[in-house]
């Protein structure tokens, strides 16, 4: 099979192109490099540049590269600038999501895999998250994942679209060693980079309901969440039985205090981290129950926190050295 990986030159998108390729199937990527990068597209996968917005392109590509199936991982994922930035969360999210699936529709391209979010819950009132919570999105940036997963629930109704979304928590880590979050908004790369630089990271938001006042948060290895997305892909491509929804969660939370604490240990720098108000957008505690998806898609979180810390600094520190 040939697999599309949008947005696979983005830091989840180039580990799940690697994991697919490192399975045995063809892959090729769409991306408009506004977040990714090209040199992080994994040695043998093809690479066509351009927007999901831009369905001519999708057309184009699905029918040369005779594409079999989707996955779906390019969007705005920004939870906090969402807010801002409403009407182009929507475009990218929405809009493009649209467009990529008439593109498929054109094409007789009948399988997908969405990436979706943890967001799409907003700040739910339960200890551990399954698919059955009660989705209530607080950004513009949770809303249009769960209108993504519409979109593909009501596509799936009308043309016999197999699919799948999977609900990430807070992807971390690297298992490629030429691949790291970049991102200018997430709690790794903002640590890392302050550092780096010399800078004392800051903690945004010691306030919130929860043990020591930080963010609890579901942390997963980007590696997992990549495998995960294979095993969905080649059920799909078996017509195995699949639900419409997976978490992708460990069962268990970590503060931002303590990866604070668990990033000095890692990185030998001693630091204390300043305390800077809350970013919009931002729940208090989200950890997510992964039994479905450990069920369904040999889904594990294989790795733990040190090692989540210890491989997203080394790959964050490579570029530099």
């Amino acid at each position: 099979m040939t697999w599309l990986v949008t947005g696979g030159a983005g830091y989840i998108g180039s580990h799940v192109a690697a994991a697919l390729l490192g399975a045995g199937e063809r892959v090729v990527v769409v991306d408009d490099l506004s977040s990714g990068r090209d040199d992080f597209i994994p040695p043998g996968a093809s690479f066509e540049q351009g927007s999901i917005l831009d369905g001519g392109l999708l057309l184009d590509t699905m029918r040369r590269h005779e594409v079999t199936g989707v996955i779906h991982l390019a969007g705005f994922k920004y939870a906090g600038v969402s807010i801002e930035r409403p009407l182009h969360t929507y475009e990218q999210n929405v809009t493009g999501t649209a467009t990529l699936l008439a593109a498929m529709q054109e094409s007789g391209v009948t399988r997908m895999v969405f990436s979706s979010s943890a967001s799409v819950y907003g700040t739910p009132d339960v200890e551990l998250v399954t698919e059955q919570t009660p989705t209530a999105p607080e950004s513009p940036y949770g809303e249009s994942k769960l209108i993504g997963e519409w979109l593909l629930r009501d596509e799936a109704r009308a043309s016999g679209l197999a699919h799948t979304s999977l609900r990430y928590f807070n992807v971390v880590g690297s298992g490629l060693p030429y691949v790291y979050d970049v991102s200018p908004h997430n709690l790794f790369p903002l640590v890392f980079d302050a550092l780096l630089a010399g800078g004392v990271p800051q903690i945004n938001g010691t306030d919130y309901p929860t043990p020591d006042g930080t963010c609890v948060r579901d942390y997963v290895h980007v590696s997992d969440v990549a495998q995960a997305h294979v095993v969905a892909a080649r059920r799909l491509a078996s017509g195995a039985a699949i639900e419409p929804v997976y978490n992708l969660g460990s069962g268990t939370g970590v503060s931002v205090a303590e990866i604070m604490e668990a990033i000095a240990v890692s990185t030998g720098i001693d630091f204390t981290p300043t305390a800077a108000s809350r970013r919009p957008g931002d729940p208090a505690r989200i950890v997510a129950s992964g039994e479905l998806a450990a069920r369904d898609l040999d889904w594990a979180a294989r790795n733990d926190l040190a090692e989540m810390v210890e491989s997203a600094w080394a790959a964050r520190r490579k570029p530099s050295s």
